[in-house]
């Protein structure tokens, strides 16, 4: 329980609203880079959920529908209940609609610039490390026996060779899993 009576004043929403405003201000292309973000400072740094709850936030932003980025109202939801579903959800968004107002008169100009193209590069570059990086350590969480290793085999051909949409991959590995959870049990 917080020191303070008042749930909007708790140091951990303050905390969780700054982290989720630097991770909406510093997300780049895709809301998976959040991830990395959130291994490093939300199991980390802060000490706020363990490996199995990020991936479990990592799953409820995966099955959701919208952007990925209602993992940080999940994580927002178990670090400070409702309070931190709020303080994250906005914290999180609220960096692209200001970036947007403020730059969105420029884009045209800032598209023809070939230091703009430069810069984007070299970020996307950076960005693809840090997907990667993410993927092994969700790796090492996620495939823990020979049942989620072929749960993985059987998503990577679907996604390479058969180019299956995102969403039955998702529903189709939640199958594996209840059914080896009915099949077990």
């Amino acid at each position: 329980m917080s020191w303070c009576a008042y749930p909007w004043l708790d140091d951990r929403l303050l905390r969780l609203g700054l982290f989720f405003l630097k991770v909406g201000a510093l997300l780049f292309g895709s809301g998976t880079v959040l991830f990395a973000f959130s291994q490093r400072d939300v199991l980390g740094r802060y000490g706020w959920l363990t490996q199995q709850q990020l991936i479990d936030a990592i799953a409820v932003g995966q099955m959701t529908p919208g952007p990925v980025l209602s993992t940080a109202t999940f994580i927002g939801y178990l670090v400070a209940g409702l309070p931190g579903t709020a303080v994250s959800t906005v914290a999180v968004f609220a960096p692209s609609f200001l970036i947007v107002a403020l730059v969105g008169p420029w884009i045209p100009r800032l598209r023809r610039a070939p230091a703009v193209h430069a810069f984007l590069r070299g970020v996307n570059a950076a960005v693809v490390a840090l997907i990667l990086a993410v993927a092994v350590a969700l790796f090492r969480s996620a495939v823990v026996d020979v049942w989620t290793a072929a749960i993985l085999l059987a998503g990577l051909v679907a996604l390479l060779r058969f180019r299956l949409d995102a969403l039955w991959l998702v529903l189709g590995g939640a199958a594996c899993g209840l059914a080896r959870f009915l099949l077990a049990g």
